[in-house]
């Protein structure tokens, strides 16, 4: 790791994005201990109180773990998939909340992700993928579920599906989709929607998957977003506010 000069302004942070970058390219591997903090402040010409920042702010990245005792110190950190899925949701959520992002643009990119994984899914899933799917069928066909659980169910629905692919990345990404589109969609959509058409199709990909048949998943998930994306138009029509433009 070779630091750089660091400028008065920022410092902490400028510390911090400095050890990230080391971490990125493969200076700092996983486990490694790092300098001390005594190390660090003489390294970068700062305090121990400015470097101990940084460090908290790698920490709250999760880039990095302390340890106490004589062996202690802070290491660089394995980030699992799973981990770092939530800061994917949370950041897939305020894109979407807070840009012009279109209902219709949100749902396509939504359903193009999904229909990639489905195939994989076909072919890789495990027992117990299908038996969540079909709890979830079950669970979406009871007469007192109140809407907000429905799309609680849907979000499960649809995520045993990509976990079925078996590809932690493509979990990964799909995770922003799933976990952050899809309640948004729901929640604009629920109101209007036919349960019974969205688990018909639910119940029709669920079959595609179990019997391996990729396309035939895939085709369900056109036909689910087709049904969401004319939902979402009679929805908008009736509020008298039309979507924006993709």
């Amino acid at each position: 790791m070779k630091p750089n000069r660091v400028p008065s302004v920022d410092l902490s942070a400028q510390i911090a994005a400095n050890i990230r970058d080391a971490i990125v390219s493969g200076a700092l591997i996983v486990d490694e201990r790092l300098p001390s903090e005594a190390e660090l402040a003489v390294k970068f010409d700062v305090s121990r109180a400015t470097v101990r920042e940084a460090l908290k702010r790698l920490a709250a990245q999760s880039l990095i773990r302390t340890q106490r005792g004589a062996t202690g110190g802070a290491f660089v950190n394995r980030i699992s998939f799973e981990a770092a899925q939530a800061q994917q949701i949370t950041t897939s959520t305020l894109l979407l909340s807070m840009n012009d992002v279109s209902f219709g643009t949100a749902c396509e990119a939504r359903y193009a992700l999904e229909r990639a994984c489905a195939p994989l899914s076909a072919e890789r899933r495990k027992e117990h993928h299908i038996n969540v799917m079909r709890d979830e069928i079950e669970r979406q066909g009871e007469p007192e579920l109140t809407d907000e659980a429905f799309c609680a169910s849907d979000v499960a629905f649809h995520r045993a599906l990509v976990e079925g692919a078996g590809n932690p990345v493509l979990s990964y990404h799909l995770a922003g989709a799933v976990e952050a589109m899809q309640p948004l969609m729901n929640m604009i959509t629920f109101s209007a929607r036919s349960r019974e058409a969205i688990i018909a199709l639910h119940r029709t990909i669920t079959d595609a998957i179990e019997g391996g048949d990729g396309p035939a998943a895939s085709a369900g998930l056109t036909a689910l977003e087709a049904e969401t994306q004319s939902l979402a138009r009679r929805v908008f029509a009736q509020r008298g506010a039309p979507q924006k433009e993709r």
